[in-house]
């Protein structure tokens, strides 16, 4: 990324104190057709930290994710998001909170017959209260942020896998949410657009410092981003030295049979004795 560095607002004053987590799953429980997904899990995500959520395909990886969101109830257990049981809300109070999250979905899910600005802003215009100019201001910001400015008038059928992917972190920012959620966001790239698409997202996480899960079946990008920081002054991402630890927390999340066997940062992964973690992430 060689454009030139970007002035970027400061999201938007936290609804909840500093020191609380902005998201906490305790214990947890859904089944589908009676098959165990997640089976009394417990963890938090801390204000500003970003988490990497791990497991074989079927562990519940994106199921925590929509359990976050309230469009699934677990069986048993609560969910707090940003200090609200999502497990008690109503219908109405989740779409308010839903308005603090962004959500970067998998294979991005824009609109095929909108616009890269009416997709970006879609949000915005769902708000009704939001000024056209202050739409229209938002959304080049955004799109500067993931330097796409240029495709503002283009529509998706016309962009590359990797720049549709972008301009899915540019809708999801867009709003200056308090948590994004990623669902797989370099699934089906080739690496060199993937560690694109991670670049964002350090960028995303060192620049803003929001609150972020993200689901990943490719453990190289995870460990990209534990072990590199964003540059502003560069307007690149850049490696840490060996063994330090960035200025925004970033853990890992480990599922199996619909438990949490590791939640830790990268340093303490490399040094888990657990046989199946070693051979996973070997």
């Amino acid at each position: 990324m060689t454009a030139p560095p970007i002035p970027v607002e400061s999201a938007l004053k936290s609804s909840q104190d500093a020191s609380s987590p902005a998201i906490v799953f305790e214990q947890v429980s859904i089944a589908f057709e009676r098959k165990p997904v997640l089976d009394g899990i417990s963890f938090h995500l801390a204000k500003g930290e970003t988490k990497a959520i791990f497991g074989v395909a079927g562990s519940g990886k994106s199921t925590i994710l929509k359990l976050s969101l309230g469009l699934l109830k677990p069986d048993d257990g609560h969910i707090y998001v940003l200090g609200e049981d999502v497990t008690e809300l109503s219908e109405e109070a989740l779409f308010d909170l839903r308005r603090k999250i962004g959500m970067v979905f998998q294979e991005s899910a824009l609109f095929d017959s909108l616009t890269v600005r009416e997709n970006v802003a879609f949000r915005l215009f769902e708000e009704g209260n939001v000024s056209e100019d202050e739409i229209e201001r938002r959304v080049r910001e955004a799109l500067s942020f993931v330097e796409l400015e240029h495709t503002v008038d283009m529509f998706p059928s016309e962009l590359s896998g990797g720049m549709r992917r972008r301009v899915a972190i540019a809708r999801a920012i867009v709003t200056q949410p308090e948590i994004i959620l990623y669902d797989s966001p370099t699934g089906g790239l080739d690496p060199v657009t993937s560690n694109t698409i991670i670049e964002l997202v350090v960028k995303q996480r060192d620049v803003y410092k929001t609150s972020s899960l993200l689901v990943t079946h490719r453990l190289q990008d995870a460990f990209t981003m534990a072990n590199h920081y964003f540059d502003r002054k560069a307007n690149q991402m850049k490696p840490l030295p060996p063994g330090a630890r960035g200025e925004v927390p970033m853990g890992f999340l480990i599922l199996r049979d619909g438990k949490v066997i590791f939640d830790g940062d990268v340093h303490e992964l490399a040094q888990s004795k657990d046989e199946y973690i070693r051979e996973y992430i070997s």
